[in-house]
């Protein structure tokens, strides 16, 4: 993969002057000697990131890349970190920013064609223009957030764990957690005929109301799949709240109404999402729910039941793929 040439006054080269710290200058190889590593190394660590891997002899890599893989893969030996944990790190990284960049510069795109009725090209050249101006209030909003997402982590892991005895080691999932999917109801048939800007509309308009309900009361979402959203709360009654939340928000009367299944169980999380029996259980009972209603299993009725401000309505035991015969409870308000 060669390096086209950027003549030095183009707004590519001001914009890695300023990301970058100026144009490409080193090879794959001159970056594996300067860390002390094997040029397979900074290949591995480069593909984790979500970026193709030069061909060695391309100066293809900057000063600041060549200290960044010094400084990971040093700080990677001398914790003792295993192979696997070191590429799920530079992974999660990669991954996240990659769909976190592509979303902001699409945002941008959005607006700019908006605002000043251009087309998609025309919009695309003008953020490329103006991203250096954008670039600093990014960087300060992500480094913002990474912090205060980590301290949130870390005072969830003091509540939970400070005052926790060492458990015996147990082939059980370690997390118990409400886990539930609200998923908007025929997606497909509302979503035929819509142009880019209507259909983004609808999309985006269905996530940011779900995102802000889960949040606000308590929970925390997942991930978001185009027309489905999966959130986890740390306990029961606020899973419960949740679910409720979402089918009041997104009801059957609203734009983009969903159906939500709720459950409670054991889940392991990895890679920014959760996976166990549990997950499986909340996305059946979605597709037993009614618009604008909750569905739990009947082991999740069982730990809500007696519980203040929940009405639990059993309903007729059915075969649901997957599960074989099921009982649902349907969730409401006291």
């Amino acid at each position: 993969m060669e390096t086209p040439e950027r003549p030095p006054d183009s707004t590519l080269a001001r914009l890695e002057e300023l990301l970058l710290g100026g144009p490409p200058s080193l090879t794959l190889p001159q970056v594996a000697e300067q860390a002390g590593v094997e040029p397979a190394q900074v290949a591995a660590f480069w593909r984790a990131l979500g970026l193709p891997v030069p061909d060695p002899d391309v100066a293809a890599f900057t000063p600041t890349d060549a200290l960044v893989v010094e400084t990971v893969l040093r700080a990677g030996r001398e914790f003792d970190l295993s192979g696997r944990t070191g590429v799920t790190l530079v992974r999660a990284i990669g991954h996240t920013t990659e769909r976190l960049v592509t979303w902001q510069v699409e945002s941008l795109v959005e607006h700019m064609a908006f605002r000043y009725a251009l087309d998609d090209t025309t919009a695309r050249i003008l953020v490329l223009d103006r991203l250096a101006d954008v670039v600093p209030l990014l960087e300060l909003q992500l480094v913002h957030a990474w912090r205060r997402q980590v301290a949130a982590i870390a005072g969830r892991f003091a509540q939970t764990y400070a005052q926790a005895h060492v458990p015996e080691q147990t082939d059980d999932l370690p997390l118990a957690r409400a886990v539930g999917f609200a998923d908007m109801v025929s997606f497909t048939t509302r979503s035929a005929g819509l142009g880019p800007g209507a259909l983004a509309e609808l999309v985006g308009g269905f996530e940011a109301a779900a995102r802000d309900t889960v949040t606000a009361l308590g929970g925390r979402v997942v991930k978001t799949i185009g027309d489905a959203v999966l959130f986890v709360a740390d306990d029961i009654e606020t899973g419960a709240r949740v679910a409720l939340g979402l089918a009041d928000a997104l009801g059957a009367g609203s734009s983009t109404p969903v159906r939500v299944g709720l459950t409670w169980g054991r889940v392991i999380s990895r890679f920014g999402d959760v996976f166990g029996p549990s997950v499986n259980v909340a996305a059946r009972m979605t597709a037993q729910a009614e618009p604008g209603t909750v569905m739990l299993d009947a082991s999740t009725g069982a730990h809500l039941a007696g519980r203040a401000g929940f009405a639990l309505a059993p309903q007729p035991e059915r075969e649901v793929a997957g599960l074989g015969p099921v009982s649902p409870v349907r969730l409401s308000r006291a």
